[in-house]
């Protein structure tokens, strides 16, 4: 049997996966999580083999699970599986160590069989995603410019921002329109958008 977890922290995703998963022979579901701060120990204490997760969830983002289960228990594989199809998304995860990246309306057959190749070893990817990864590039935001975006992305001011990243306002401002520029919007919001689509922004963590 392939022991699996599943971390979404839409209950009802949640138990339709586990479910959909445990008809099958070879694949048993030990344990559901709804937050990604509780990835690590749970899988630890039901010596998980493969860890199911989503890309947003609150207390600690998925691909930061992803790569903390890859770093502390290197037996257990990684299979994310989420609403957030983008080929940024897709290139995070392979860079925290998840063997695969699948969307939730991936079907039942297909997300058995995702499991137990990457339980053996391989790498699994949904192929749209991988087909748009190689056309797109990599974010042309910088570290400074991606976090000051995201700290916009919920709107605040430019002096939430500067107060919440111990910046000065001419800095932040700065950094928005560089960002604004660098992605081809007109606005902040229209920036973050395009960020997220492509990406570039990875989830916020939320409590």
């Amino acid at each position: 049997m392939i022991r699996l977890l599943v971390a979404d922290d839409q209950s009802l995703v949640r138990g339709a996966l586990a479910a959909l998963l445990s008809l099958e022979p070879d694949l048993e579901v030990v344990v559901e999580v709804a937050r990604g701060d509780e990835v690590v120990a749970a899988a630890r204490a039901h010596e998980v083999d493969v860890a199911l997760l989503d890309v947003e969830m609150p207390g600690l983002d998925g691909l930061e699970a992803a790569r903390l289960v890859r770093a502390q228990l290197p037996t257990c594989r990684v299979l994310m599986v989420t609403t957030f199809g983008r080929p940024g998304y897709l290139r995070a995860a392979m860079a925290a160590g998840a063997g695969g990246f699948v969307v939730k309306d991936t079907p039942a057959a297909q997300l058995a069989d995702a499991v137990r190749r990457v339980h053996a070893g391989l790498v699994v990817v949904d192929p749209s995603l991988a087909a748009e990864s190689l056309t797109q590039g990599t974010s042309p935001l910088t570290d400074r410019e991606t976090d000051v975006l995201r700290a916009a992305a919920d709107g605040g001011t430019v002096a939430d921002v500067a107060r919440e990243l111990s910046l000065s306002e001419g800095t932040v401002r700065n950094h928005l329109s560089s960002s604004i520029g660098k992605t081809g919007a007109r606005t902040r919001a229209e920036a973050v958008r395009v960020a997220v689509e492509n990406g570039w922004l990875p989830p916020r963590h939320r409590v």
